[in-house]
């Protein structure tokens, strides 16, 4: 009995309470953000380095493109043809290089932020698979692959928008300020006088815009998950004719990610008005400035000193105005880096790897694996297991009865590690698992579950899984030892028969098969069937035999089954009830003692009967 099995109730509310803590996050500060962002950077530090050299270049340039504007103009109004031409010319050098400049500029700076958004995403897939069992168990799907697909995406739009410009951006406003005030000072000062109420506005809108972002990232995470399960499940919805009712509440969390975004959208979009009226009233201060003290007879100001001062004032506002999508999209970024490495901070991993030790005795031991009073519960204060204790020797086929949530397929689950139990000890092959390495522990297993999960590929790399390239020759061994290669080889393509997602263009007595052929691919001493047949028909059943027979001869087998005709051949037969083990021994001895184990033969055996 699997985690999900036994608490399906249990995770749905931990699933739940994980989508609040989502909307809890948000404490980090952006400074430690990006401090741990930069390792991913460093690598590719030339592309930044190259991207901000050439970013200096462009708002040096920048300064100096309105001096030149003005110097045409004063050109043009004395009447001065060569000096015009020659600034002429010069401004469109300028231009010409500045559009060279920013494509390198934006190129490096992308291409930098691409190769180490690929680093992030990778260290994200590898942890995902460091994860334990249980962390799975109460964590949704879709969230977790929202963490590597959108959360990575929001933190590379702080590279492919081009937000290390708001570096150039900041340099352009200092160097704008002190050339203005250098020009003259009272019209500086005139300008910039709402300056301060844009300040104001930005304080004001940064944490609203923010706490807007969090909020669409954990509407996304929660949009995500939603989506998978429905899509996982459209076979059930469609039985039970729950479309309309998936639609509607589908419909009312893609509501609240609407509004998340218009929450989103109308600070940005006050920002961005804000700053443009700003903006705007300073140019028109100059002005009235510039006509209060009579430009073009004979007051203070000259025609090309104002246009050089309209230039920069509209040029100053124009990265302010930058800055602020910017922010809004450096926001979005920080949203994504919290969760992405708030994943990566998880604690709650997969059996840690021990050293490999040598076994404890020189000769094989004769009992491989060992349960010794064990206990282990996938709830804190709800064991599933309660003082198990049994052992199988070398070469015996041991099979586990019992009713639906005995505890059954959590010895498997413990057998692999997958969860690591409370109190007692269990032994592979003489040790302790926690002495193994956990890699090398898995090793010694071959697993032949109910439901076979076959990934998209061919029938050869299936039958070879967790191999980085099938042995053909291998794999028609398996095969064959199953009693199966002639009905692949019958398939278009044979071995090379293109596997849909999960297997779907298979039956499931093909599937099943190649579980069988997975392994005998492996060849590993110990052999796991885990209700192998229980998803087919008596006649595939039947046919499969052939199969289990093979996958079992020579090795050591635990036989978890419901249908106990499928167990009578067993060497030993533990019956489970409650956690417990409550019965031991063949068929025959536990039939005489007509415990619980004969009377769910008695049951069994009724029913199919009476059908």
């Amino acid at each position: 009995m699997s985690a999900t099995q036994e608490g399906g109730t249990d995770k749905s509310r931990a699933q739940e309470r994980a989508f609040h803590d989502e909307s809890a996050l948000g404490k980090a500060y952006d400074t430690r953000l990006m401090r741990r962002l930069w390792p991913y950077l460093l690598p590719h530090s030339k592309f930044v380095v190259l991207s901000l050299v050439t970013l200096i270049v462009i708002t040096a340039i920048g300064l100096v493109r309105p001096l030149l504007m003005g110097q045409v103009v004063s050109a043009a109004g004395a009447r001065d043809s060569s000096h015009l031409f020659r600034s002429g010319v010069l401004l469109s050098i300028l231009l010409i290089v500045t559009q060279f400049l920013s494509f390198v500029q934006v190129y490096a700076m992308q291409l930098g932020g691409a190769r180490a958004m690929s680093d992030l995403r990778i260290d994200v897939f590898d942890f995902l698979q460091r994860l334990s069992l249980r962390y799975y168990d109460r964590t949704p799907i879709g969230r977790l692959v929202t963490r590597a697909t959108n959360d990575v995406d929001a933190i590379s739009e702080l590279f492919s928008s081009g937000v290390l410009n708001a570096f150039g951006d900041l340099l352009g406003l200092v160097g704008i300020v002190v050339i203005m005030f250098r020009i003259d000072v009272k019209m500086s000062l005139f300008a910039f006088a709402a300056l301060p109420f844009v300040i104001v506005l930005v304080n004001a809108m940064r944490s609203r815009s923010r706490e807007a972002f969090r909020e669409i990232r954990t509407k996304t995470a929660r949009l995500n998950a939603f989506l998978n399960e429905q899509v996982s499940g459209i076979a059930v919805v469609q039985a039970f004719v729950r479309e309309r009712e998936m639609a509607a509440e589908f419909a009312g969390i893609n509501a609240e990610y609407r509004d998340a975004n218009k929450r989103s959208v109308f600070y940005e979009a006050v920002l961005d008005a804000a700053i443009e009226m700003v903006g705007t009233l300073c140019v028109a201060s100059v002005l009235w400035w510039a006509g209060f003290q009579h430009v073009g007879s004979g007051g203070m100001v000259t025609f090309g000193v104002l246009v050089t001062f309209t230039q920069y004032i509209r040029q100053f506002f124009e990265p302010v105005s930058l800055l602020s999508q910017r922010y809004t999209v450096m926001q979005s970024a920080m949203a994504g880096a919290e969760r992405v490495f708030q994943l990566l901070d998880e604690t709650d991993l997969d059996a840690k790897d021990a050293l490999p030790e040598p076994l404890r005795s020189a000769s094989p031991v004769d009992e491989v694996i060992v349960f010794d009073n064990v206990t282990f519960s996938y709830k804190a204060g709800v064991p599933v297991l309660r003082s198990v204790g049994f052992a199988a020797k070398r070469g015996q086929k041991v099979a586990l009865v019992g009713a639906t949530g005995a505890g059954k397929t959590t010895v498997s689950s413990l057998l692999l590690r997958l969860y690591d139990i409370d109190s007692g000890e269990v032994r592979v092959l003489g040790r302790n698992i926690r002495e193994w390495n956990v890699r090398e522990l898995r090793k010694q297993f071959a697993v032949v579950p109910q439901d076979v999960h076959l990934f998209p590929g061919t029938v050869a790399t299936n039958v070879a899984a967790g191999t980085s390239e099938p042995d053909q020759g291998k794999v028609k061994v398996a095969l064959e030892r199953v009693g199966a290669l002639s009905l692949f080889e019958a398939r278009e393509g044979g071995l090379l028969a293109r596997v849909d997602d999960r297997g779907s263009n298979f039956s499931a007595g093909e599937r099943q098969l190649i579980a069988f052929a997975r392994a005998m691919y492996l060849d590993a001493p110990i052999v796991i069937l885990d209700e192998a047949t229980a998803s087919v028909d008596s006649v595939t059943e039947a046919r499969l035999q052939h199969a289990v027979d093979a996958v079992m001869k020579g090795r050591t087998a635990i036989v978890i089954a419901h249908r106990l005709a499928t167990v009578r051949a067993a060497d030993q037969i533990v019956v489970f009830h409650l956690g417990r083990v409550i019965e031991e021994g063949d068929h025959a001895s536990l039939m005489v003692h007509d415990g619980v184990y004969a009377r769910l033969v008695e049951l069994q055996f009724a029913h199919a009967d009476e059908r």
